[in-house]
């Protein structure tokens, strides 16, 4: 007869487990080397069992966190793992979202195990990672294009570091001391959790800990099931679109039909548009970790984010698809752009289900902008990666927020005082867009201007959207503005895309101004 569960234990193991990969964040973030890392803090941590399911996470990157268990998975495929090893992949068709994301994991052993009990892993995204342009975020038609391509391979074996793998890394990359410093803050991440779950295994008990692991995800996959009861049976559909994918200027549709019924969810994305010769091609992972994120939300109780969150799901992803790419498909847009869509058509459809929870869409975009050359004055090259806020959608019973990080992202910025003191780059304005936020009985949040000036020559890219297709409103809210940005030069100013790479001189400045969120309800009317 199996035991009955011990609510009082189960909360204290949630937590428990939740600590260790916000424990392993912390860790990154104190010893990690680049801005990117410690400033905007771009990298998710998280807890999986022996088996490879997820059990817990931080409140990290969204894109990363459902994307993950792919990634582990894939590490343990035809490999079996050792005491002290360390797995490292990137390949967005092994379980990776886009070639600057590392991800690395590690087992972990009990005193006398011969499987291990758990693993634990960590993403982080790397300024730069090769390829054609600085910062490896470039408008690209392959993924040879885009940088170095890892699939799982062995970092670590046994506690010693693979040095020919590290080397043959660090070769491949334009900024090797910043990538080594990062690197192994992740290795120092993963032995921060490994050794904290090795405490919990000590005063708790192996048994008890890994009944809990199982109780958490059955608790979630419960839950989620009742959140997803309570939405009325029926099928929604929804469709939007990505302006182009930097190649040709034709719209990319992303389309869904979600069918609930009987306590499950069909998330189907039939009839989006077939993979494209840009870069905002999602693997499969990417658009399942916007399907968990979507749902995960709907989940109004304080449940762990697990492995059972994604039972009551099913996901069709058509092969070939932009939401479902096969190589040799550039991929690097589609975990920062495609997944936002993705996640604006899901909340359009589910409005329908749910008028008065869902909000109207928000910038839809993660504006990356990448500025990458020599910095003379330290006689070394530079990446610079950002992901730039815009505006929240507007709720049911509230404004949208202006200026904030929103959907498959949670970075922060990079500080004016950290940006300027690492790179040979200084920022001129950066403030908030008034008026870019959608009208509405509820208004949208406003975007961002951020104007940054070079300091030197360099190469300048940007992946970014929501310029002809506006963050919808909802309810007879209105739309909010469409991003844009420009060169500014002596010679005037300059409209750029939405997707470019370009070479620009030192005194040029880049100004990137991001979208608003959509408004709820009619302009001084009732929703």
């Amino acid at each position: 007869m199996k035991p009955s569960t011990d609510p009082i234990k189960l909360e204290v193991f949630k937590n428990l487990f939740a600590s260790v990969a916000e424990e392993m964040g912390v860790a990154l973030c104190r010893t990690g080397h680049s801005a990117n890392i410690k400033e905007r803090r771009d990298y998710s941590c998280a807890i999986f069992d022996g088996r490879g399911e997820m059990i817990a996470q931080a409140a990290h990157i969204p894109v990363h966190l459902g994307s993950m268990p792919l990634a582990v998975k894939a590490a343990m495929e035809g490999r079996r793992v050792s005491r002290g090893d360390t797995i490292i992949l990137n390949d967005p068709y092994r379980g990776g979202t886009h070639l600057p994301d590392l991800t690395l994991i590690s087992p972990v052993f009990g005193e006398d195990g011969s499987s291990p009990l758990f693993f634990v892993a960590n993403r982080a995204h790397h300024a730069d990672v090769g390829g054609m342009a600085p910062g490896s975020m470039g408008v690209a038609t392959e993924i040879f294009q885009e940088g170095i391509r890892i699939p799982p391979v062995t970092l670590v074996k046994g506690g010693d570091l693979n040095r020919d793998v590290f080397d043959l890394l660090l070769a491949n990359v334009r900024t090797p001391e910043e990538r080594e410093g990062d690197l192994e803050a992740q290795l120092a991440a993963n032995e921060t959790g490994r050794r904290r779950l090795l405490e919990i295994v000590a005063r708790t008990g192996v048994d008890d800990a890994l009944r809990y692991t199982e109780e958490l995800k059955a608790y979630a996959e419960r839950m989620t099931r009742e959140a997803i009861r309570r939405i009325p049976e029926g099928c929604y559909r929804f469709e939007d679109y990505l302006d182009d994918d930097g190649v040709t200027a034709e719209p990319i549709r992303i389309a869904v039909a979600v069918t609930v019924r009987g306590g499950q969810a069909v998330v189907d994305f039939t009839g989006t548009s077939p993979q494209v010769a840009g870069s905002v091609n999602a693997v499969y992972a990417v658009t399942l970790s916007a399907v968990f994120y979507v749902f995960r939300c709907l989940v109004d109780f304080d449940i762990p984010s697990n492995a059972g969150c994604m039972v009551p799901l099913t996901v069709i992803a058509p092969e070939g698809s932009v939401v479902n790419a096969r190589p040799p498909a550039a991929v690097a847009g589609g975990n920062v752009e495609t997944s936002q869509r993705v996640v604006d058509v899901l909340l359009g459809a589910l409005a329908q289900a749910l008028p008065d929870r869902i909000p109207a869409a928000s910038a839809g975009t993660m504006s990356n902008l990448v500025i990458g050359g020599t910095d003379h004055e330290r006689g070394r090259p530079f990446a610079y990666y950002e992901t730039i806020a815009g505006g929240m959608g507007a709720r049911p019973t509230r404004d949208g927020v202006d200026a904030v990080q929103t959907h498959m992202t949670n970075t922060r910025n990079t500080p004016i005082e950290a940006l300027e003191h690492a790179y040979p780059l200084r920022v001129l304005r950066y403030e908030i867009r008034r008026g870019s936020g959608g009208r509405g009985r509820h208004r949208g949040g406003d975007g961002i201007r951020r104007d940054v000036e070079l300091l030197t020559d360099a190469a300048v890219g940007l992946l970014a959207d929501r310029r002809r297709f506006r963050p919808y409103g909802l309810r007879g809210g209105e739309s909010g503005q469409g991003g844009e940005s420009v060169l500014i030069s002596p010679g005037g100013e300059r409209p750029l895309g939405s997707k470019f790479h370009l070479r620009a001189r030192a005194g040029e400045i880049i100004s990137i101004r991001t979208p608003g969120g959509g408004g709820y309800g009619r302009p001084g009317g009732h929703a």
